[in-house]
């Protein structure tokens, strides 16, 4: 490492400040894109909860992924780039570009900068969303990265953006390498109010906002987890051209989430609920809310999927899905991020 310069993009995001973390720990320098100067200050308030202080290891670059502007000035000098911004808002957009077109053109703005600043290799944040959402695999096998969701069909955007990056550096990468990180769902220690979509679902059990649990199966990891993935993706040459799911262990049920949140926590989690709704009320309720819409095509779907190929390739070791659930929801209690009792 010896100090060498690492550019995380979207270092104001969950995950992106947890990448930030490792890569202090381990001793690298940082430099993060964040769209606003007014980020500055949240990023470096989740570095300090995270428990580093950074001092001159840190330094910040204005760049949006919408936009060619000051991509070039944020790659200057890096070694390695560990591309992990993207646009995934809680909400459902009106029109899937809203989500496609910047994470596709993103992706792209970003390799080609990092091309040109003779960076020796990216490490793009994907997700199981690009490989879990096509065709099961035979026999009740578990999702590898040999498969990949149909991009004809109705896709998240990490789809079409990680296929562009594979074909750009195919067709014009010169001499940058690519890896991929596909998480599923990421939990673990929440470092601010602004945190991610998986850990707001856990924040709206604990808040006791699910009377019911839809019928569905969900992958779990914790950032820190995944965040130590991308760098050992980011320096062991066998890592180059690969693609790596992150996951720890079996998936579980939105019921064993809530279980799990019960049983570590105690009373703090008395406001989960572990009833299961039938799927025809999800249904029902799918017909006036479009974020329970998207789910519906889900229920009962018995998925899986291994982390056969980064243990083995890179020696990952992920904590437990319980260590990951527990960790999300300790962090919200300590951060004041729940609901108070009347």
């Amino acid at each position: 490492m010896s100090g060498e310069l690492v550019l995380v993009t979207g270092g104001s995001g969950f995950l992106g400040a947890h990448c930030i973390l490792e890569l202090l720990k381990a001793g690298y320098r940082v430099r993060t894109t964040v769209r606003s100067a007014k980020r500055e200050a949240d990023v470096l308030a989740m570095i300090k909860a995270g428990g580093a202080e950074p001092a001159d290891r840190l330094s910040f670059a204005i760049a949006d992924l919408m936009s060619d502007t000051g991509w070039p000035q944020a790659v200057a000098g890096c070694d390695y780039v560990l591309h992990v911004a993207s646009p995934f808002p809680p909400g459902v957009p009106k029109h899937e570009d809203e989500l496609i077109v910047p994470a596709r053109e993103g992706a792209l703005r970003v390799l080609r900068a990092a091309r040109d600043a003779e960076v020796k290799r990216v490490v793009l944040t994907s997700s199981f969303a690009a490989i879990g959402y096509g065709e099961m695999p035979p026999d009740g096998r578990p999702f590898t990265e040999e498969s990949w969701t149909d991009p004809t069909g109705k896709v998240s955007a990490y789809v079409k953006s990680e296929r562009a990056a594979w074909d750009f550096i195919a067709a014009e990468g010169g001499r940058l390498e690519l890896a991929a990180v596909n998480p599923v769902g990421i939990f673990g220690p929440v470092l601010g109010s602004d945190h991610s979509t998986s850990t707001e679902f856990v924040q709206r059990m604990m808040n006791g906002a699910m009377p019911g649990l839809p019928r569905l199966f969900f992958g779990v990891v914790d950032a820190r987890d995944v965040a130590e993935l991308h760098v050992r993706a980011m320096t062991n040459p066998i890592a180059k051209g690969q693609r790596f799911l992150a996951v720890a262990g079996d998936f579980m049920t939105v019921r064993e989430m809530a279980q799990t949140l019960k049983t570590r926590l105690g009373g703090v989690a008395a406001r989960v609920s572990t009833r299961q709704f039938p799927d025809w009320l999800v249904r029902v309720v799918g017909l006036f809310n479009p974020e329970v819409a998207q789910l519906v095509t889900e229920l009962g779907k018995v998925k899986n999927a291994t982390n056969a190929k980064a243990v083995s390739m890179l020696g990952w070791a992920p904590r437990s899905r319980e260590d990951a659930l527990a960790a999300t929801g300790e962090s919200l209690i300590r951060l004041g991020l729940l609901k108070t009792s009347k």
